[in-house]
């Protein structure tokens, strides 16, 4: 079964020019990125080498990508460091949105 992501900017440290708290994006089956708004090539390079294992299952704390042994929410922080380039690092959450998809 593959699963939609959703991807939720749920902190910001610095000044991103990008993103604010609250924007959302999507990875739907598995693969097609869905976004109202631009995006950042930052917080896409970051989410490359997990959103696969993600959309077919692999949970969050297989990952070591969440606190407390969450297994629905990862947490992922985008690759821009703030305190150097005067920009913006973005901690984005990532969570399943269905179940209905199969491979």
């Amino acid at each position: 079964m593959v699963k939609d992501l959703k991807v939720k900017v749920v902190k910001i440290k610095g000044d991103c020019p990008v993103y604010n708290i609250g924007d959302t994006f999507s990875i739907k089956n598995g693969y097609k990125l869905n976004s109202e708004k631009e995006l950042c090539m930052h917080s896409l390079a970051s989410i490359l080498p997990y959103y696969n294992a993600l959309s077919r299952g692999i949970t969050a704390d297989q990952l070591g990508l969440s606190k407390n042994n969450d297994k629905e929410k990862s947490y992922l922080q985008c690759l821009d460091p703030c305190d150097y380039t005067g920009g913006g690092t973005v901690i984005m959450e990532v969570s399943i949105t269905n179940e209905s998809l199969k491979t």
